[in-house]
């Protein structure tokens, strides 16, 4: 459950309109539900503010569709990452509401709109087109925390004017996310151009010397533009959270 959903709860209780053994009911599973096979943390939202997200290697589908039943249960966004094919194509095939995306390897269950709670938008920027899919699981992470995404695909160094052209979007951002392989010095281009801070999320695209992102990763680690932080190789997911918080800074919570 998440803060506004237990405050509902709660003054419903007060008001009259939900019995006491009623709201128990909605209650016990916090703040953990035992399936067994998983712990799935219902008391997440309420601790940081997001609730669990489901990081679906290494799980059966049938795993995957119990976990998600489960926070789904409790009224919260379920969002998976890394799916595989076979599991996107069961999840959707035991819960059609769910939203399965290949590119992003992501799926997505709101049955409500999802409140947009951040100062601006985070804007998420690509090396290349092979990068796509790790900018695609951070902007649909940063969608389901409730953040507007603007984005700028396959702007690398290769060409740069690329990316200077589009100044005035990553301009208006509050965060700016940058994913890119090869070489990894777009983070550092984009570092040295914005005052505000900027996620760089190295890829495993690249010839063999680029060893699968670690080349990226290291030039980021290194980068000479003060700002820049950086997140594991195609990490997508993470960058947008830690976005999502900076970007949360200073808000006032819905109630």
């Amino acid at each position: 459950m998440d803060p506004k959903a237990v405050r509902g709860l709660l003054e419903a209780v007060a008001a009259g309109i939900t019995e006491v053994d009623q709201a128990l009911e909605e209650l016990k599973d916090l703040p953990f539900a035992d399936l067994g096979f998983a712990n799935v943390d219902h008391h997440r939202a309420l601790r940081l503010g997001f609730p669990e997200v489901v990081f679906a290697p290494g799980k059966t589908a049938e795993q995957l569709v119990s976990i998600v039943v489960e926070i789904d249960r409790h009224k919260q966004v379920a969002l998976a990452t890394k799916l595989s094919p076979t599991q996107g194509i069961a999840l959707t095939q035991a819960i059609p509401e769910v939203v399965y995306d290949p590119i992003s390897r992501t799926a997505v269950l709101a049955r409500e709109p999802i409140e947009q709670h951040g100062r601006g938008p985070i804007c998420i920027i690509t090396g290349g087109t092979g990068d796509i899919p790790i900018a695609s699981e951070a902007a649909v992470t940063a969608e389901v925390f409730g953040n507007p995404v603007t984005k700028l695909y396959d702007v690398g160094v290769s060409g740069v004017h690329r990316l200077l052209s589009r100044r005035a979007v990553v301009d208006s951002a509050s965060v700016v996310i940058v994913v890119a392989g090869m070489e990894g010095a777009l983070a550092s281009v984009v570092g040295g151009l914005v005052d505000k801070p900027v996620i760089a999320v190295p890829t495993s695209i690249g010839y063999g010397a680029s060893f699968s992102g670690i080349a990226a990763l290291l030039a980021m680690l290194n980068s000479c533009a003060a700002g820049v932080t950086v997140v594991n190789i195609d990490n997508g997911f993470g960058a947008a959270y830690a976005a999502s918080l900076i970007n949360r800074q200073g808000m006032v919570h819905a109630k």
